[in-house]
C-alpha cells in the first residue's frame, strides 16, 4: 500500500507518514470491532461512562504536545490553544444526558402487559472526522457512541492522522478495550469497500459534498446509516436594531478565526443600509489589526491554511470576484507573511453578487462577501440563496424577531447575536447540501442507537 504523507502548511515538510491497512487487514479489524462490541455493551452504562471521562482526563493531560502538533498539522496558532474546552463541555454534557436518554420509554407497566421502547446500540460506528477542528469534530460522535454501548472505528483526515493516535492513546490508557476503540489508516477504496460490505452499523462523515456522494454511494443498497456534515455557506444578518460594534467583532471572528477553515464559519454577510457603512469601516479595521505568521509566534493571530492547494482555492475565488467588479478592501501588503501558498492574507469583498463564486460556493478560508440591504425580506431571500444549510446569524435585540426570521431562513441552527458556536445540548444538523442527521444533545444519542420495542403480555 502507498504511504500517505502529512504536508505540513507551517514549512511544507513531511511531518509524518503512515502506510494504510490493506484490504484484508481491514476487514479483520472490523471483526475485532463486531467481536468487541458486545462485552462492550454488557458493562453498566455507569462504568462506560466513567472510562469514557477517563479518556478525555487522559488527552487533557496531553495538552502541551496536542497544541504543537495542531500547529504542525493544520496551521492554527498555538496561543489559541487546544480544544478542550469545547471537549471537555460536550463529554460531560452528553455523559450527564446519557442515562435520562438511553432508558427505556415505558409506554404501560400492570399486571397484564409491560410495553416499552429501548434504545440499543447500531453495533460499529465509523467516524470519518475532518482535519479544521480534529478532537472536537471527533468527540462529538465518539463520546455518545462509547457511552451507548457502541465500538468505535475512527479514520481521521490524513491532514491530521496523529489525532487519531493521540485519541486512541488517551483512551486505551483510560482502560477502554484497543478493539472497542480503533484508530486506522484508510485509503479512500478500502474505506468505500468496507462501508459497501456493511461493517458498520452507522457512518459519521464530516467533509465535502463530493465526499458525502462518495459515502452514499458506498452505502447503497446496504441500508447503513449516515451522518453526513458537508459544509456551508453560512450567512449573517445585520438588521438596523443590531448592536453595531457586538456585531462587527462577532461576525469578523467568524470569518477569519482558524484562518476561515470552520465548518460553520461566517462567509457572507447581509447589513441593513442604514449600518452598511458603518460596519463596512470598523470590519476593515478589525481584521486589519490580525497578524498573519508562524502559528509558532505567539503574536500571530492567523495562521497558515491547512494545505496551499486549499488557500489556492481561496485565492481563486477572490481573484475571480475582483474581475467580476467586487471591491477588495484590504490591502495584502498589510500582511508581508502570505507567500503565495499556504499563508494567506485574510480579504473583505464588497460590491459583490451572488453570482461570483466566492458568494456561493464554500470558500473555507479567510474571506467573506459584505452585501448592503434594504429590509429583512430582501436579507432572507438573499440568505436562503444557497445550496447549504448549517447555520444562520441573525443581529437583532429581539429574541421574537429573531425566532420569526429563523423559521423563514433555511438552515440547521440559528444564532442571535452569537455566531461559528456549538452548544452540546442543541442538535448540530444541517439542511440541503449540508447533508443530513444530527449529532450532541439528546438527538445525537439517536444517531448511535436504533429503538427497540418489546410488547410483554402475561397469560
Amino acid at each position: 500500500m502507498k504511504p500517505i504523507q502529512l504536508i505540513s502548511p507551517v514549512d511544507g515538510s513531511v511531518y509524518a507518514e503512515r502506510t494504510p491497512l490493506t484490504p484484508e487487514a481491514a476487514t479483520t479489524m472490523v471483526a475485532r470491532a463486531k467481536a468487541a462490541q458486545k462485552p462492550w455493551a454488557a458493562r453498566p452504562l455507569a462504568e462506560r461512562i466513567a472510562l469514557v471521562k477517563q479518556g478525555v482526563a487522559n488527552l487533557n493531560a496531553m495538552n502541551d504536545r496536542v497544541v504543537d502538533e495542531i500547529a504542525w498539522q493544520m496551521g492554527r496558532p498555538t496561543r489559541f490553544g487546544g480544544e478542550f474546552g469545547g471537549v471537555n463541555a460536550r463529554t460531560e454534557y452528553m455523559s450527564d444526558i446519557a442515562a435520562e436518554t438511553l432508558a427505556p420509554t415505558m409506554v404501560e407497566t400492570s399486571d397484564k402487559f409491560r410495553r416499552y421502547i429501548a434504545r440499543e446500540p447500531v453495533g460499529v460506528v465509523f467516524i470519518v472526522a475532518p482535519w479544521n477542528y480534529p478532537y472536537l469534530t471527533t468527540i462529538n460522535t465518539l463520546v455518545p457512541a462509547l457511552i451507548a454501548g457502541n465500538s468505535v472505528v475512527l479514520k481521521h483526515a490524513s491532514q491530521t492522522m496523529l489525532v487519531g493516535e493521540r485519541l486512541a492513546e488517551a483512551f486505551h490508557a483510560a482502560g477502554i478495550p484497543a478493539d472497542v476503540f480503533q484508530n486506522v489508516v484508510l485509503d479512500h477504496a478500502t474505506t468505500e469497500a468496507l462501508i459497501a460490505a456493511r461493517s458498520f452499523g452507522f457512518v459519521n462523515f464530516t467533509g465535502s459534498v463530493g465526499g458525502g456522494q462518495a459515502m452514499e454511494r458506498a452505502a447503497a443498497g446496504t441500508f447503513t446509516s449516515l451522518g453526513l456534515e458537508l459544509g456551508g455557506k453560512d450567512p449573517g444578518y445585520v438588521r438596523a436594531d443590531a448592536n453595531l460594534d457586538a456585531a462587527v467583532d462577532t461576525l469578523m471572528d467568524g470569518a477569519m478565526y482558524n484562518a476561515g477553515q470552520c465548518c460553520c464559519g461566517i462567509e457572507r454577510i447581509y447589513v441593513h443600509e442604514s449600518l452598511y457603512d458603518a460596519f463596512v469601516e470598523k470590519s476593515v479595521a478589525w481584521v486589519n489589526a490580525l497578524r498573519l505568521g508562524n502559528p509558532f509566534d505567539q503574536t500571530s493571530t492567523l495562521g497558515p491554511m491547512a494545505n496551499k492547494r486549499f488557500a489556492a482555492v481561496v485565492r481563486d475565488q477572490i481573484s475571480e470576484a475582483v474581475a467580476q467588479g467586487a471591491t477588495p478592501l484590504i490591502d495584502p501588503k498589510n500582511f508581508p507573511a502570505d507567500d503565495g501558498g499556504a499563508y494567506l492574507a485574510p480579504q473583505i469583498l464588497t460590491n459583490v453578487t451572488h453570482k461570483m463564486r466566492v458568494m456561493m460556493e464554500e470558500s473555507f478560508g479567510p474571506v467573506v462577501g459584505i452585501m448592503k440591504v434594504k429590509d429583512d425580506a430582501e436579507a432572507i431571500r438573499l440568505m436562503n440563496d444557497s445550496p447549504y444549510g448549517l447555520t444562520a446569524s441573525v443581529w437583532t435585540n429581539d429574541y421574537d424577531t429573531a425566532a420569526a426570521l429563523g423559521q423563514q431562513i433555511e438552515t440547521g441552527t440559528v444564532f442571535m447575536n452569537r455566531a461559528d458556536y456549538l452548544d452540546p445540548a442543541l442538535c448540530w444538523t444541517g439542511c440541503k447540501d449540508t447533508g443530513r442527521g444530527g449529532s450532541l444533545s439528546y438527538l445525537g444519542f439517536h444517531s448511535v442507537t436504533r429503538p427497540k420495542s418489546y410488547h410483554l403480555k402475561k397469560v
